[in-house]
């Protein structure tokens, strides 16, 4: 930013600073490192200033500032990204929802929660809780991501399988435009086919149409009983005969379907020390849980649809929890994933969609592929295959985060991706950090859209540019 231009930043920050606030607008030192950076690896980059607005009011003074002086300006949530798309650049502004928190409203008969964007979706779980309902958006930094970052990645989490993406669990919103203008669509209606659903606009856009500041969430019945298994199965056509099973069997009490390569397996019980509730050596484990609202006849049912599965051979073994507090350590076991950083030194991870059918193929044929074309990367695989979301995490041992060879790693993984038709991202986003294998998996004619749609909605590109297109 040449002198005269960061001038006229600085003056216009300092004019929304007496306007909204010292605390509302953080300039120069007062700047936190925080805001530097998502959880991605990547530099951070300190941000011009941090706007911490308290409303929508606040949100469009900053953008009305930034536009007037050219600044170009990143939304920020909880940062728990993993793609750099709330990160900032040189020389833009952070505009911060951390403060633009809290429940306003639960509305039981329309089963919805009206909440302000920069709330923790550990605090709406709680809140949903407390008056008997449920939010099913569960992800593994529920305590620290905010859901208006969850809206604008379309957060996926351990229960699409039963309830879908973030996208199907919203009914109305308020946005910020790139402009200025408050758009407030907080619609409260399942059925409202007034037009273009505009939420969907936003939903998944990575901040770059737009500010989401409340949200209008659907709520659902709370479960009375929790069911889980972990299982051992001999391959991956038995998983697949155990997921036609389980939702065949349980029908709408399943939700969700996780499974675990050997590798991971190995890696998890041999150096994360964590014990494993079945024996070793099977070709692959799967956990699933499945929720009801019948105590009395929820857990028998499952149990009886779990022993006729082992009576008839399906399973090599299995374990049935039979508390709470091991329903939890079924889970630990999949969200061990988390400490992947301590567990195995610095790595690469990945969030990748595939069709459910093929992707013991692509685990076999990437795992291969990086172990030949890359001397001495390992990866490990797993993830909510219910919903054909893959994960895996690949490294070299002994190099560090910066070392690692990534740009061998993304195109062993993404070129293998886009040559059995699946998604560079399932439920991550795309940030900078993806951009460019976009292409992967979208045409031509998808990208130009999107790049028509922002061209309409942000002509100055002063709103999150160069993020996903």
């Amino acid at each position: 930013m040449h002198a005269m231009k960061r001038d006229e930043g600085r003056e216009a920050l300092s004019q929304l600073q007496r306007k909204l606030g010292a605390q509302a607008v953080l300039l120069g030192a007062d700047v936190p490192a925080r805001n530097g950076n998502d959880w991605s690896a990547s530099l951070p980059q300190t941000p011009l200033a941090v706007v911490r607005p308290v409303d929508a009011a606040g949100v469009s003074d900053a953008v009305l500032a930034c536009r007037k002086a050219g600044l170009c300006y990143v939304p920020q949530g909880g940062l728990t990204g993993l793609c750099r798309g709330a990160s900032p650049e040189a020389g833009w502004v952070a505009i911060s929802l951390e403060r633009m928190v809290g429940i306003e409203e639960i509305d039981p008969a329309s089963a919805t929660m009206t909440v302000r964007a920069g709330t923790s979706l550990e605090t709406i779980q709680k809140a949903a809780d407390e008056r008997g309902m449920f939010f099913p958006l569960d992800l593994g930094s529920r305590g620290s991501c905010a859901i208006g970052g969850n809206l604008s990645t379309n957060a996926g989490g351990n229960r699409v399988i039963r309830y879908g993406m973030t996208r199907e669990l919203v009914l109305g919103l308020e946005v910020v435009l790139p402009d200025g203008t408050i758009m407030t669509s907080l619609n409260k209606l399942i059925k409202n086919n007034a037009g273009y659903d505009l939420k969907h606009l936003f939903i998944g856009s990575e901040g770059t149409l737009g500010i989401i500041t409340r949200v209008v969430l659907k709520l659902f019945p709370k479960p009375r009983s929790t069911m889980a298994a972990l299982c051992a199965v001999p391959d991956y056509a038995a998983v697949l005969a155990l997921l036609n099973e389980a939702r065949s069997g349980l029908g709408p009490l399943l939700s969700a379907f996780e499974v675990m390569w050997p590798d991971y397996w190995d890696v998890i019980t041999t150096r994360a020390g964590v014990r494993s509730p079945v024996g070793t050596g099977h070709g692959l484990y799967v956990l699933v849980e499945a929720q009801g609202t019948d105590e009395a006849t929820d857990a028998p049912r499952f149990e009886a649809w779990l022993a006729d599965l082992l009576e008839r051979g399906m399973l090599s073994d299995a374990a049935v929890s039979q508390s709470v507090a091991q329903t939890q350590g079924f889970w630990a076991v999949r969200d061990i994933c988390s400490e992947f950083g301590q567990v195995l030194g610095p790595h690469i991870p990945y969030d990748i969609g595939l069709a459910v059918a093929g992707m013991d193929e692509f685990v076999r044929r990437c795992k291969a592929a990086l172990a030949s074309g890359i001397p001495g990367c390992d990866s490990v695989y797993y993830g909510h295959i219910g919903d054909g979301n893959l994960h895996l995490v690949s490294w070299v041992p002994g190099l560090s985060v910066d070392q690692q060879p990534k740009e061998e790693m993304d195109q062993i993984v993404y070129g293998l991706v886009r040559e059995m038709g699946g998604s560079v991202s399932a439920e991550h986003g795309i940030g900078t950090l993806k951009k460019k294998w976009l292409g992967h998996a979208r045409s031509e004619a998808e990208i130009a859209l999107m790049r028509t749609l922002k061209a309409a909605l942000d002509p100055d590109r002063l709103l999150n540019p160069g993020k996903v297109i």
